[in-house]
């Protein structure tokens, strides 16, 4: 009988102990979980900080007795600190100071990831937070509850960060976005980075941008926070979201070799260089298929892949990770914003030969009511015209989501631009177009590229 020992509950510990299970019932999987809250979706924390989101237990994609029902034992508020990889064992200690060593036949290390904490001077003043964890959000929560903010400062215009503004705006509280370079959500083109702020502006939010913060004091009762260019707002709250660091304490403990930004290195097997012991999730690197290389992104969608294939050759398997594409997408307000693939200055990067085109267009026929405009960027090689990637925003209620993952599945198999005419999508005057909009979009390219040529 195996013994596998996961060190992390969240998306990739999970997938891996239930992956295993799945394969082989003999095996014997202990899941070592830091706090309380095994398999919690952390993207959904603005959701219920927003309010939309009532009762804060239906985050977990589990409960504990879920999970134990599969199988699994579960040890939880027990934090790992030391890896022998010669004895195979694993120090850890609960929240009484008390040690233990547990034994492994494998080991599977997902410790995640933890927040960046900028150079900010006073990140430890009452009504300053990072967002990460679900103690994070029950302290932001507390604070909401508490302390009736009125005003709030969010460091940073990712992900988090716009999510975030989006939720306490819900909640009645006037928000600052300040993000150190010239558009929010740097992740797309500025075009669509100009979108979003227009969005945030629509609903009163201020939008600071190529400024970086420095210092936060308090004031009496009040938090004043200043940075570049002349910076300087009195406010109740900081929320300081500018992305996160791989969580490798751990791992160097054992001895596995570390990469991109900290990041543990991993085979496409998920093995690490120390024998018996796999890796996945935000903790590690993760091959991106269409660089050819390994990038450190971390990805909730990624993390579930790559827990899944460590669990499945833990006990014998020999499946190998496909690579991710960045498939990603963010709802603020009505709007949702999403991309895959390369941009144009990542592929130019990356030695390719890119051409982007922006398309505009009706999500649906535009004679059945409530027609929203989707704007499509279409990334391709002039020399190959194959697809490199693709960003698109618009109404969230016009399958943006749906939309760049048929980019996603054609990016997966290599297809060119001017393939997408050739997919049999779905079609009905309510939801789309006899030429979907993913595809009016590819001809578009496809027209672009070939009038260029002449």
């Amino acid at each position: 009988m195996t013994n596998l020992l996961i060190i992390g509950g969240s998306d990739a510990g999970i997938s891996a102990g239930l992956r295993a299970r799945e394969l082989d019932s003999t095996v014997d999987v202990t899941l070592v979980v830091a706090d309380s809250y095994p398999n919690y979706s952390i993207c959904g924390i603005p959701f219920y900080l927003s309010g939309e989101v009532a009762d804060w237990r239906n985050l977990a994609h589990r409960t504990a007795e879920e999970i134990t029902a599969t199988g699994i034992n579960l040890l939880l508020n027990h934090t790992a600190t030391t890896v022998n990889a010669i004895n195979k064992s694993v120090q850890v200690v609960n929240q009484q100071g008390q040690e233990q060593w547990l034994t492994y036949d494998k080991l599977m290390i997902g410790t995640g990831a933890v927040s960046t904490q900028p150079r900010i001077k006073g990140l430890d003043i009452k009504g300053v937070f990072l967002l990460h964890s679900m103690d994070d959000t029950f302290a932001v929560h507390q604070y909401m509850t508490t302390h009736q903010p009125q005003r709030a400062v969010i460091v940073g215009g990712g992900y988090i960060g716009l999510e975030m503004a989006d939720a306490l705006t819900h909640q009645g509280i006037s928000v600052t976005v300040v993000e150190h370079s010239p558009t929010v959500m740097k992740t797309v083109d500025p075009s669509l980075g100009q979108m979003i702020a227009e969005k945030l502006q629509q609903h009163s939010i201020s939008v600071i941008n190529s400024t970086e913060i420095n210092t936060i004091e308090l004031q009496g009762t009040e938090l004043v926070v200043s940075g570049s260019n002349g910076f300087y707002r009195t406010t109740d709250m900081v929320l300081v979201a500018v992305g996160v660091k791989p969580l490798t304490d751990l791992a160097m403990s054992a001895g596995l070799k570390t990469g991109i930004r900290g990041a543990i290195q991993v085979s496409k097997k998920m093995e690490t260089n120390v024998p018996d012991i796999y890796a996945a999730g935000d903790c590690t690197e993760t091959w991106h298929r269409l660089l050819n290389e390994y990038v450190y992104l971390p990805l909730g969608t990624t993390a579930h892949k790559q827990g899944r294939i460590a669990g499945e050759n833990a006990v014998g398997g020999n499946r190998e990770f496909a690579g991710t594409l960045g498939t990603q997408v963010v709802k603020i307000f009505d709007l949702a914003v999403a991309r895959t693939g390369l941009r144009d200055l990542e592929a130019q990067e990356a030695r390719l030969n890119p051409v982007t085109v922006e398309f505009e267009t009706w999500d649906h026929k535009v004679y059945y009511p409530g027609a929203k405009k989707l704007r499509i960027l279409v990334t391709g090689d002039s020399q190959t015209g194959k697809l490199l990637g693709a960003q698109i925003a618009g109404h969230y209620q016009g399958e943006v989501a749906k939309r760049i993952d048929v980019f996603a599945c054609a990016l997966f198999h290599e297809m060119k631009v001017e393939d997408l005419s050739e997919l049999d999508l779905s079609y009905t005057p309510p939801l789309s177009s006899p030429w979907d909009p993913v595809q009016m979009s590819a001809q578009a390219w496809v027209k672009y590229v070939n009038k260029s040529k002449f």
